[in-house]
């Protein structure tokens, strides 16, 4: 229904306990989020206003209409990292373009319903992603950290040892202020939180260095005029040309905005004591809102901020009224506090997203992804190789492609055939006959492997009938179901009857329609239980010793 995609009046607590909470966590995460706009929008290319606009807009609208009651959106790391590529390839023109073709392509993902997709990417592909961006975000401030103006474009890790190297070669009195900038920011917010978690360590960081180097006039760049209202909404022109070319990074935009806000919804989710439900479509269809709307007013791209949801949750958030506070608490800097914050020096703003970078690599879930498998810990070092050195998007397909491929072969370590003793007491003629049981998984990755098995040994020791037990078979696909066909009709055309037990009733179709039941030499040598099927194979060797035919089967159709 489309109205569980609509804001609701239970979307609110309007209670004056629960809105007062509201109200102390979104002025937390608004003062905690300033600095994180500004430093985004700086690092994206699209500069701090486009940052500040983002936080805004796209954070009240991805609050009113998205799936999670706690989550906070707006410009963030990973989206920074995406875009900065677009804007030195196309121009600061094409990211209005870029955002509301990625906005419109994620509503349509929320209202296709494939707001689930997100439960199939593997715990280490989202691990490795996350320390990829951290490792890109860091990377991308290096040269703001030194001194050195970064060329547009390239890889991020050659752009940041170039900048090391430049600044090595020709140290001077622009790189020992923005080293010093960052050094003092960085110390404060790793030292403050440690005296009061209470405190905004990166806003007091930020204004600390701000009002250091007003007093010391330090020759170092600022962040420059900002505007002190929203600007008007504007349409992007959208050429035929235009969409062509911008297609693929709007394409790109969008996957890593829908990924990135259903993984923090989710994160917000299970840390919340009060609000442990989302809705992913909902939270598709808020989110991809908030980038239109955001495009139509000059921002970038938004997404679900997993940092600042946390703050959020952590502050006693109980509904999406304290997302709205956190957006109108930065609409009130813009309204009255934009001269201060354009003389804030860029070093602080790049020396802000190095802690956060940091933060962002919890050592004990580094460890604990390594430790937990060779496969686990493969994954995800690939998928944090390909984000730094590639690209984004391709880094999650490559690395939940190696997941799978690691999952595929442990299914079909799993798949296995045992050869059984005959139940009951030995009879003569027993060594004729052969019983099998199959378990695990038939499919694609394991089929092949395990049938030849039963073939070989069948053939090897000269038995006359084999008992195939498939009661343990837990999957077929059709792939193994064709090899199960193969293996029945090569041992029948040898001579060898072949009976088959336990077929699981969810797996009769596809064997019927794959043509396996059709391979045995009479539709009643299907059985239900061992007992019927190892008495038939007996009676089977006995008559066929004595030179008779085999009577009537006693199986079931």
């Amino acid at each position: 229904m489309i109205r569980d995609l609509l804001p609701a009046r239970a979307d609110y607590d309007l209670r004056p306990r629960s809105v007062l909470a509201d109200l102390v966590a979104g002025l937390t995460v608004g003062v905690v989020a300033l600095p994180l706009a500004l430093a985004f929008g700086v690092s994206s290319g699209v500069g701090a206003a486009a940052g500040l606009v983002t936080a805004v807009v796209a954070g009240i609208v991805a609050a009113v209409f998205g799936g999670s009651g706690l989550q906070v959106s707006g410009p963030t790391g990973a989206m920074a990292v995406v875009l900065a590529p677009v804007v030195a390839t196309h121009g600061l023109g094409s990211v209005a373009l870029v955002t509301v073709i990625a906005g419109v392509v994620v509503i349509a993902a929320g209202a296709l319903r494939l707001g689930r997709i997100v439960t199939y990417i593997p715990w280490p592909v989202v691990e490795g992603f996350t320390l990829g961006i951290a490792c890109i975000i860091f990377l991308q401030q290096v040269p703001a950290a030194v001194g050195v103006s970064a060329t547009a474009g390239g890889n991020t890790a050659v752009a940041a040892a170039r900048a090391v190297a430049d600044a090595a070669s020709g140290a001077g009195a622009a790189t020992v202020w923005t080293l010093g900038v960052v050094a003092v920011v960085a110390l404060v917010m790793l030292t403050l939180p440690r005296l009061s978690g209470l405190i905004p360590a990166s806003l007091v960081a930020v204004a600390l260095v701000t009002v250091l180097a007003e007093a010391l006039h330090a020759p170092l760049p600022r962040i420059g005029a900002l505007p002190d209202s929203l600007p008007l909404p504007v349409l992007p022109s959208a050429s035929a040309g235009a969409l062509r070319e911008l297609g693929g990074a709007a394409l790109a935009v969008a996957a890593l905005a829908a990924i990135e806000s259903l993984l923090s919804a989710r994160v917000a989710a299970s840390m919340s004591t009060t609000d442990s439900l989302y809705h992913p479509d909902r939270e598709l269809v808020g989110q991809g809102l908030a980038s239109v709307a955001s495009g139509l007013f000059g921002g970038m791209p938004a997404t679900g901020a997993i940092a600042r949801t946390a703050v959020n949750v952590r502050s006693g958030a109980r509904t999406r009224l304290a997302a709205v506070v956190h957006a109108v608490v930065i609409l009130a800097v813009i309204a009255l506090a934009t001269g201060p914050v354009s003389r804030i020096p860029l070093a602080a703003l790049a020396g802000v997203l190095m802690v956060t970078a940091f933060r962002m690599i919890p050592g004990r879930t580094v460890a604990t992804v390594v430790r937990a498998s060779r496969s686990t810990a493969t994954t995800f070092v690939v998928t944090a190789v390909i984000t730094v050195a590639f690209d984004l998007i391709e880094a999650v397909e490559i690395g939940v492609l190696v997941a799978a491929f690691f999952a595929l072969r442990a299914v079909a370590r799993a798949a296995g055939v045992h050869r059984e003793p005959l139940p009951g007491h030995a009879q003569p003629g027993d060594e004729h006959v052969a019983l099998f049981r199959l378990e695990g998984a038939m499919f694609f990755g394991a089929s092949d492997r395990v049938l030849t098995q039963v073939a070989q040994d069948s053939i090897r020791d000269g038995v006359r009938v084999v008992v195939l037990r498939l009661s343990g078979l837990r999957m077929v696909d059709a792939t193994g179901a064709k090899a199960l066909g193969d293996l029945v009709h090569e041992l029948e055309r040898r001579g060898v009857t072949v009976l088959v037990k336990g077929v699981q009733p969810g797996h009769v179709g596809l064997l019927r329609n794959v043509g396996v039941l059709d391979e045995l030499r009479d539709e009643r040598h299907l059985f239900e239980t061992l007992e019927d099927a190892v008495e038939h194979a007996r009676s089977h060797v006995r008559r066929s010793e004595r030179g008779q035919d085999v009577p009537q089967l006693r199986g079931l159709r």
